[in-house]
């Protein structure tokens, strides 16, 4: 018995020396992995989209880019180059978006292109409403968040809550008055009937108006949801939450990327559609019947007039829908993911090209208006040229 004993415990004390020696391998393993670790980590200072964790010095960002560029994954290399871009991309369209909203709004407002008063009226309206997109969303959040170490006084303002409001307002407003054009110029083209009663510069007025007061009823809600503490994180929403867990967070979220841009992008596709239509079905009809009687002038006067207005309003429509598609497709993912539908991943630098082509939608009406309007651009040029002209005759 006590042969046995002794047996059982030197084969207790054998297994105890292996079970050490097992442990101060893993231990000197998982010591090992972690050195390595934490020096890969000091060197690369692995990327993570949350600003607050991370500093995002354009310096920095290159000599990391350089440095370690075969060491880094293909996401963190794209995700470099977004934040490299955007240290230029965003002061650059800051410059470029407030002078050509405010030429835009003072050339059309002296209605002198030609236009109707009605339509004067909508691309007023929208080009003041991409001015406040550009001043709320581009100047005090985007920059802010790129160059954060330069915006960190921030943090002693709470007025998030009311930034946000305002923000996500002049953002709506400037998608619903797309929108609001687009039918427009629907009736103006297919419902001759109602035309004279609708495209008229007092009903522009009102449905301006009318979803102005709208949006600003729905986006008071993110007042409420929204902290006054600034977060500085390049998110659908930028400031602290206030009700982030709650089902109620979850419901307006979802709601309020319905009405903009999901619903929007289906009225302005569905509103184009139906005009395009009209057109060609009107232009085959008149072509029928101008042959037979003006064969030597196959020219068209109103049918040349409804496809000038038609290509105008293409090309607004089209560069709304070209230049929000990212940030639409990213938005629904995102939610959908939350819910817990997830069959496609999408990085997270999806979401940073979406917001840097949506603000880009903002600058780019003046250009479309001065290429598909002669007399906007002949006004644009005399603007741009009178500084040159006042000086050479101050000087003569």
């Amino acid at each position: 018995m006590d042969w046995n004993l002794r047996t059982i415990d030197w084969n207790v004390t054998t297994v105890d020396q292996n079970l050490r020696t097992i442990d101060w391998n893993v231990t000197t393993n998982l010591r090992t992995v972690d050195w390595n670790m934490t020096t890969v980590d000091q060197n690369l200072r692995t990327i993570d989209w949350n600003m607050t964790t991370v500093d995002r010095m354009f310096s920095w960002e290159i000599d990391i880019l350089y440095r370690y560029y075969g060491v880094l994954s293909l996401e963190m290399r794209i995700k470099l180059a977004i934040q490299i871009i955007q240290h230029f991309y965003y002061p650059l369209l800051a410059a470029v978006g407030i002078p050509v909203n405010i030429l835009t709004i003072g050339i059309l407002s002296r209605e002198k292109c030609g236009l109707s008063k009605c339509v004067t009226r909508y691309l007023v309206a929208m080009a003041v409403a991409d001015l406040l997109v550009v001043i709320l969303d581009l100047i005090l959040r985007h920059i802010p968040i790129v160059y954060s170490e330069q915006f960190d006084f921030l943090w002693s303002f709470h007025v998030c809550n009311i930034h946000g409001f305002l923000l996500y307002a002049a953002t709506d407003c400037s998608a619903w008055f797309t929108v609001t054009f687009t039918f427009d110029r629907f009736v103006a083209i297919c419902c001759q009937k109602l035309k004279t009663k609708y495209c008229t510069e007092r009903t522009a007025a009102v449905v301006l108006g009318t979803a102005t007061v709208l949006n600003c009823l729905k986006d008071i809600t993110w007042y409420f949801m929204l902290t006054g503490w600034y977060s500085l994180i390049n998110s659908p929403w930028f400031c602290y939450a206030a009700l982030e867990d709650s089902p109620v967070w979850l419901v307006i979220e979802i709601l309020h990327y319905i009405l903009n841009p999901c619903v929007p992008f289906v009225l302005i596709l569905l509103l184009n559609a139906l005009t395009v239509r009209y057109i060609l079905v009107l232009s085959r009809a008149r072509r029928r019947l101008r042959g037979p009687r003006h064969g030597d002038s196959p020219r068209d006067p109103e049918m040349e007039s409804r496809w000038k207005s038609i290509i105008l309003l293409l090309v607004i429509s089209g560069n709304f829908i070209l230049l929000w598609s990212v940030f639409l497709v990213f938005s629904i993912w995102n939610r959908m993911a939350w819910l817990g539908f997830q069959s496609v991943y999408l990085h997270l630098h999806v979401q940073e090209i979406g917001f840097m082509l949506q603000l880009l939608s903002c600058c780019t009406n003046t250009g479309i208006y001065a290429v598909s309007q002669t007399k906007f651009r002949e006004q644009f040029k005399n603007v741009v040229k009178y500084p040159f002209t006042f000086f050479v005759k101050f000087i003569k």
